[in-house]
């Protein structure tokens, strides 16, 4: 029996890091894909140590074997789209890039993970540039935030017009498509920016005051992964992913000494 007779439900693998507190990472993904009633499938790309204050710890997990991983997901299993967060290194880069092509994972959806909140670093300056130039062109999207963007697009990034240049400049590394978050800029709305290579969208929301936004960025791509999965079309699956997004923050949970977790689940039954 070939795997697409046995895919029965809308599927989505991950790529990611993973988080033992639970808010960001594959753990905060595997979440999305839940609530949103998409079967998630993993591949691990490191093991970091962290909770909600902040990461101790990196350790990247070999190339060779996070490109099993992903080859016994797509040999076995019918797949509707891709996330892919943290990758740690180049060599984890072009392993994913490679399978990428390899197994042709579907509506590949990228947050360009470089830094964590509280400062350390997550993708080596060779990965970066390798992002640039083996990834980005396999995506349908990348969905970086202000400091992301600014590190991708060589370029500072203080206002919406901006964020509406480096979208251009990160669409022309390859990328089928760029959104810009605006949340690390002030005020009291938050502006995030979709190029899509012909149109640009702003997705305009009040921002919600509150320190409890650990792995926002990783559940919003998961959540455009899980609606490109659910077959809506990209504008589509940004403008629903932005809401889940809004309502998990809202129930956002006061978990740990420092920035808590998202609330997945209640998300998902409304704000």
């Amino acid at each position: 029996m070939s795997p697409a007779t046995r895919a029965t439900v809308p599927t989505a693998l991950t790529i990611a890091g993973s988080d033992p507190s639970g808010g960001a990472g594959i753990q905060a993904d595997l979440k999305t894909f839940a609530s949103l009633g998409v079967y998630g499938t993993t591949a691990i790309t490191a093991l970091t140590v962290q909770n909600t204050v902040g990461v101790r710890a990196v350790h990247p997990v070999p190339c060779d074997v996070v490109a099993a991983q992903i080859e016994a997901v797509a040999a076995d299993i019918f797949l509707h789209a891709t996330k892919i967060g943290m990758l740690a290194t180049a060599a984890i880069v072009s392993a994913v890039a490679k399978a990428i092509a390899d197994y042709r994972l579907p509506q590949v959806v990228i947050d360009p993970v470089i830094g964590s909140t509280s400062g350390t670093r997550l993708l080596d300056e060779e990965g970066v540039q390798a992002l640039c130039t083996e990834l980005l062109p396999r995506a349908c999207l990348v969905t970086p935030n202000i400091p992301e963007a600014e590190r991708l697009a060589g370029q500072a990034v203080r206002t919406v017009a901006d964020m509406r240049e480096a979208a251009r400049c990160i669409h022309d590394m390859g990328a089928a498509a760029v959104l810009v978050t605006g949340g690390h800029l002030e005020g009291p709305v938050v502006v995030d920016v979709l190029f899509d290579g012909v149109a640009t969208t702003e997705l305009r929301a009040p921002r919600i005051e509150t320190p409890h936004t650990h792995g926002s960025g990783c559940t919003l791509a998961a959540a455009v992964a899980a609606h490109l999965a659910l077959g809506y079309d990209l504008v589509e699956s940004v403008g629903r992913a932005q809401t889940y997004v809004i309502a998990a923050i809202k129930h956002a949970l006061a978990i740990g000494r420092g920035h808590g977790p998202l609330g997945h689940f209640q998300a998902s039954v409304g704000p």
